[in-house]
């Protein structure tokens, strides 16, 4: 997987430190600071499944860098947020999906999975009235329920999520 700057809409990046300090914490801020809508939708990544997120190294001060192992962490985190945000504010619906390994940049050219496909879930999950698309609390791909990694669904990892990015970037989550 090729080196890709990083994006603070998902809070994932393969590139080495200090250019990823956003790792797991910038979704968060971005939540924590915005009004709050109608729906929130995370984007996530299968590659989420493989890992369990070090809470007390968020920002990979104390381990070696691993751009992939950071990229997973990020995700997951990704998730944790969404299902934290849809337990805390009843009035949202927020949710998280994959789109699938897709031909970017960064999944590269072979990558198996339709690019649209993915596009559309986000659409759908922002926009529609369909009764899926307007719950909350779930991670989804191609339109469809997905099981995340179980620990999305942990509260304690939720929380401790949500305590040490507000510990690093002192702003609570209200």
């Amino acid at each position: 997987m090729p080196d890709c700057p990083g994006d603070a809409n998902t809070g994932g990046t393969p590139t080495p430190p200090p250019v990823s300090k956003p790792i797991g914490v910038a979704p968060y801020i971005l939540t924590a600071l915005i009004e709050r809508p109608k729906r929130l939708v995370y984007l996530s990544s299968g590659m989420h499944r493989g890992v369990r997120p070090r809470m007390d190294d968020l920002l990979w001060t104390k381990r070696s860098w691993s751009g992939l192992s950071a990229y997973a962490e990020s995700k997951l985190c990704d998730v944790l947020l969404a299902f934290a945000a849809a337990r805390r504010w009843k009035d949202v619906k927020a949710n998280a999906l994959e789109p699938g390994w897709v031909a970017t940049k960064m999944g590269g050219p072979s990558a198996p999975d339709d690019l649209h496909q993915g596009c559309v879930t986000q659409a759908w999950l922002a926009t529609s009235e369909d009764e899926l698309a307007r719950s909350t609390g779930g991670y989804f791909y191609h339109q469809r329920p997905r099981a995340p990694n179980p620990t999305a669904a942990d509260l304690r990892s939720q929380e401790e999520l949500l305590a040490e990015c507000g510990r690093i970037s002192g702003i609570p989550l209200d």
